[in-house]
């Protein structure tokens, strides 16, 4: 974790000057600093996509992303216009570029932080697609160029979303838009429960094993600070079966979803895993066989502002008072239904 350093007041002794000398002096030597804080390790997530790419068996692993991956471009389809310039946000390996129909888009850029990942991307036929290797963290395109820009699971790694989501903006054309989905606060709640209870039964207190996740409520104020209208915010659950904690962790692993957060614990007890595994079975053991798992997707479509999009009425400008409401939608020679 990173910490910016605030400096301390260099103090002098001033003799003989005025309140308004001794304030001058103040202000040349304080030093004011924002504080930054990491609580993801980029470097590791690289690493971690790049093994992931780099497995025999990669593809054994894409089933959540590849299913997030469809809906989403489904819903490109579902916008009635054709995109000339669009961008896959953390594209991985290509699991929404895969999809995405050459009639709905002219032209694609896939970027993501690891290269084996992109090197993987096959595309749709007739799409013109290109990858080009960029953290998701440091976005830069030149200022209302593209009109598209869609993003699956790769943002709840970003340790800044409101500066991701600004320079979303920045680069999107008026009226362009923005469409994402995200893993939500309640992803993998089973899990964290049974290794925290393990841990505080093992070892007396708890660990961060399990990386923080975005809340439903924050997606939407966030957008709102990153300059996007017109805000469309939904989530889906998907519960996914596995026979013991042990498989879902090795899928985690295979999806490159390691925790890659700085102050997360680099071993854990084989005395806790095994507790760990025991209470999840315990407390949530699906009825047929094994364990289940919840996975909490957070779809949200954002739209860059523009003249010619529809504006609020003015304040005042009601012609129809709220208590007269039922007297407006009743039908006129009758009220309620006939039989």
């Amino acid at each position: 974790m990173r910490l910016c350093k605030v400096l301390p007041l260099v103090g002098h002794t001033v003799r003989n000057a005025g309140p308004a000398a001794l304030q001058q002096q103040n202000h040349q030597h304080r030093h004011y600093c924002t504080p930054v804080v990491n609580i993801f390790d980029r470097n590791v997530k690289r690493l971690q996509r790049e093994r992931a790419a780099k497995r025999e068996d990669v593809e054994l692993y894409d089933y959540i992303k590849e299913e997030v991956g469809y809906r989403l471009a489904d819903r490109i389809f579902d916008i009635k216009r054709q995109f000339t310039n669009a961008v896959d946000l953390g594209a991985s390996r290509g699991y929404v570029t895969n999809h995405v129909l050459g009639e709905t888009v002219q032209k694609l850029t896939a970027i993501d932080l690891s290269p084996s990942m992109l090197a993987q991307i096959k595309g749709s036929p007739g799409l013109d697609f290109s990858v080009r290797e960029m953290d998701e963290e440091r976005f830069q395109f030149e200022p209302d160029t593209l009109d598209l820009v869609v993003s699956s699971l790769s943002m709840h790694w970003i340790n800044d979303l409101p500066a991701c989501f600004r320079a979303v903006n920045r680069a999107l054309k008026p009226d362009g838009v923005f469409i994402g989905a995200m893993f939500g606060g309640d992803t993998l709640y089973e899990l964290r429960s049974a290794l925290q209870l393990a841990e505080q039964e093992r070892r007396g207190g708890l660990a961060p094993h399990i990386s923080p996740f975005v809340q439903i409520r924050d997606v939407g104020m966030l957008l709102n600070r990153g300059g996007f209208t017109m805000l469309t915010i939904d989530t889906d659950e998907l519960v996914i079966g596995y026979p013991s904690m042990y498989e879902l962790m090795f899928d985690l692993k295979g999806m490159a979803e390691s925790n890659a957060a700085f102050n997360r614990p680099l071993h854990v007890g084989r005395d806790t895993l095994m507790a760990a595994a025991a209470i999840y079975k315990d407390m949530y053991a699906r009825k047929e066989e094994g364990v289940s798992a919840t996975f909490q997707i957070i779809f949200f479509v954002g739209w860059k502002p523009c003249a010619s999009q529809p504006q609020p009425a003015e304040r005042g400008s009601a012609t129809v008072s709220l208590k007269d409401l039922d007297k407006v939608m009743t039908p006129k020679g009758g009220s309620g239904c006939k039989s």
